[in-house]
């Protein structure tokens, strides 16, 4: 089930709302847990139930795996054999799903084989609860999970706000919560703040990240044809689709974790404000970076064993961050090339530092916008290609189709207003300049809403009426989140 769909509005969201508080209300907390983990697996199974037994059963192992732990008390190599169970029974269910085709595909290629694909069905969010779960598993092997039981890890995993695109949460942030009986109760602050967030985030994901995306749409299906000109917009589009995709949907989850009196960590952070790309990995899928961090960099080594082990990890850091994307190499030479850049970004930091900070941040986004089109490529091949009638100057030309995909209903019902019509007539496709200038002006100047604090205003509720009602409205061409596919 998608955020921004009728069902979920108008009918799920109310329901799971009105279902947990009233069974709070009468104290039957144990069956606020179950009625909200089943919501959760309703959600999940929305679009296709053969889901469910992937989930289900990933939740029953890993929790198994975890008591088999404790059970297994001061006995640590029983403990190092069980952690090393879990975690590769989670990663061969990834490779199975994520992965398996891609790498007989591989093979076929390099040996000559003619190995049957299974064209494998990937489950949403598969990568983002397995994540959560070996992060548990590695706090269950330190014995920090102990106490929880088995509806609250349940709970802890499938909780449906940060299910299928994020953030990757440890148990430690979300089960206190659920524990605490003064969060079970409703909160007016919490929920005028969580529809204001929410309505937010929709408006962000409908109006803009959808609209730059019939660009990306038109200029990765015609590549072949573009021009230079063409293609800088294209790929300054993608760039902002998924700016505004990734921080729609977090600010959604965001809001319906405080519909819940649920804070969820912050995922997202202005990550186009960076001046280097290591800063843009610490703003950027921020809960991902902590949990390469701490769960593969640190173990690693970090930057303890020498300046040479420490630029292996770093790069050990990005590939797995690569090859988590997605099954194709245009992902791993992504992850790899943003790993040497971080490489390159620590030897000479001294250096970096001294440049200013426009030139700092220009440098930082010319290399992420660039690298983005790897990102969006079906193949190194074409993000090739891209790349060659980006750079080569080949003309400035902008087609009509181009121009057409930023045409929004709204805006030229209301350009037939005597005032507002006099630019319209005279600027060709004022609205694609109008969607690129207002995207950086808002990814570099507004402040993201985890830094603003919310106070219940005639203002902030015009706004939320205001998002919500044309989001609503614009609900017709319903799309996915970009990050559903990783």
């Amino acid at each position: 089930m998608l955020f921004n769909s009728y069902i979920f509005i108008f009918l799920f969201l109310p329901a799971a709302l009105a279902g947990y508080y009233v069974l709070n209300y009468l104290k039957f907390y144990r069956a606020a847990n179950l009625f909200l983990t089943g919501m959760s697996l309703w959600f999940y199974g929305y679009f296709n139930p053969s889901y469910l037994w992937i989930i289900c059963g990933s939740i029953a192992g890993n929790y198994l795996v975890s008591k088999a732990m404790e059970r297994a008390g001061q006995r640590p190599g029983m403990k190092k054999l069980l952690l090393a169970l879990g975690i590769c029974a989670d990663i061969a269910v990834i490779f199975y799903f994520k992965y398996y085709d891609f790498f007989l595909e591989n093979v076929n290629q390099v040996f000559g084989k003619s190995f049957e694909l299974k064209h494998i069905v990937l489950p949403l969010g598969i990568s983002f609860f397995t994540f959560q779960q070996i992060s548990y598993l590695a706090d269950s092997y330190r014995g920090e999970t102990k106490e929880y039981t088995a509806d609250e890890y349940a709970l802890f995993v499938s909780f449906f706000p940060q299910l299928v695109a994020g953030p990757i949460v440890l148990h430690n942030e979300i089960i206190p919560q659920f524990r605490d009986r003064q969060k079970r109760r409703m909160n007016a602050q919490n929920l005028s703040k969580g529809l204001y967030i929410f309505a937010i985030g929709l408006f962000k994901k409908v109006l803009i990240a959808d609209t730059f995306g019939k660009a990306v749409t038109f200029g990765f299906g015609t590549i072949e044809t573009l021009s230079s000109m063409e293609a800088l917009i294209v790929s300054l589009s993608y760039t902002f689709q998924l700016y505004f995709d990734f921080s729609g949907y977090c600010d959604m989850a965001s809001g319906i974790g405080y519909l819940f009196h649920i804070e969820l960590p912050q995922n997202f952070n202005s990550p186009y404000k960076a001046l280097s790309i290591t800063e843009f990995w610490e703003r950027w899928h921020m809960s991902l970076t902590r949990f390469l961090r701490t769960y593969i960099y640190i173990p690693l080594g970090g930057n303890r064993k020498g300046k040479i082990r420490t630029y292996l990890n770093i790069m050990a850091v990005y590939l797995v961050s690569g090859i988590w994307h997605g099954a194709n190499w245009t992902f791993v030479l992504w992850g790899v090339l943003h790993g040497i850049l971080s490489c390159l970004n620590r030897m000479f930091q001294k250096t970096w530092n001294r440049l200013g900070e426009v030139t700092r941040w220009a440098v930082t986004f010319i290399t992420v916008n660039v690298l983005w089109i790897l990102f969006r490529a079906p193949d190194i091949v074409s993000a090739k290609l891209f790349l060659l009638k980006l750079g080569s100057l080949s003309g400035f030309a902008i087609r009509e189709e181009l121009y057409a995909c930023f045409q929004l209903t709204e805006l030229t019902y209301l350009e037939k207003l005597p005032v507002l019509n006099y630019l319209p007539a005279r600027v060709t496709g004022l609205h694609l300049w109008l969607f690129l200038l207002g995207a950086f002006f808002v990814v570099l100047n507004c402040r993201n809403l985890k830094e603003k604090e919310f106070r219940p205003t005639a203002g902030s509720a015009l706004a939320v009426v205001v998002c919500m009602v044309w989001s609503v409205m614009s609900l017709a061409g319903i799309s996915v989140f970009l990050y559903f596919d990783f």
